[in-house]
């Protein structure tokens, strides 16, 4: 039987929040799981992700701004039915999500895909308020809510972790700890615009240490989430 895999949208809707590390580590885990995976990139400004990734998967860019870009963006989960999708939103994306994303909404049944959503946050209010505004649009969603390490240790996330947006998200999904990379290591995979992989065989061994010891962490994260949910069926 064919292995349905869903949507992994890595959101978060404001800019600094962290979005394109973490969609640069669930395609390296996916892929090191023998995962077939795709990139559809909604930053379509400033493509760093799918620069890094163009060479190891296929990928699609998208601006979702409009309702053409829903459209195109709908049509490639339908083209690339055996592969898991992943989705890295730009910052800018809050207002196209809200006039046109029911267009993926309205079709995520006929595509047979569960949406899962990784909504990265930092530590303040708006970055609860603009989840609370996307799950307006997908309310039937799988959402882990990750908390960026690199604004502090989880206790520090005091706004979320008092919320009534916790609870109800744990009443579904998780609250995930993404692990902080050393800013040196995070600058170099920035600036060269390579793929976790890429950096893992190039980099100088200090920081090719730093990197490991990273990526170990993000598999922890990610193995709570992914392959042992709902969100991969079979047919």
């Amino acid at each position: 039987m064919d292995t349905i895999h869903p949507i992994y949208l890595v959101g978060g809707s404001k800019g600094g929040v962290g979005k394109s590390m973490v969609t640069l580590a669930l395609a390296d885990y996916l892929q090191r799981q023998g995962t077939h995976a795709v990139l559809l990139e909604t930053d379509t400004s400033n493509p760093d992700v799918m620069k890094a990734l163009r060479d190891e998967i296929k990928c699609a860019a998208y601006d979702l701004d409009d309702a053409d870009g829903w459209i195109g963006f709908v049509n490639f989960c339908d083209a690339h039915r055996g592969a898991a999708v992943i989705v890295n939103t730009a910052a800018r994306n809050q207002t196209g999500v809200a006039r046109y994303g029911g267009t993926l909404a309205r079709t995520l049944a006929e595509l047979e895909r569960q949406l899962v959503v990784l909504w990265v946050i930092n530590r303040q209010r708006d970055s609860l308020e603009l989840l609370h505004i996307f799950g307006q649009t997908f309310p039937d969603t799988m959402t882990h809510v990750v908390r960026n390490g690199y604004f502090g240790m989880p206790d520090k996330f005091t706004l979320y972790q008092e919320s009534q947006l916790r609870k109800a998200i744990e009443t579904r999904g998780r609250s995930l700890d993404f692990p902080d990379l050393a800013d040196r290591v995070a600058d170099e995979l920035r600036s060269q615009r390579i793929s976790i992989r890429q950096a893992a065989e190039v980099m100088q061994i200090g920081q090719r240490a730093e990197l490991l010891r990273w990526r170990e962490l993000c598999d922890t994260m990610f193995s709570k989430v992914i392959g042992s949910e709902e969100a991969i069926r079979e047919r």
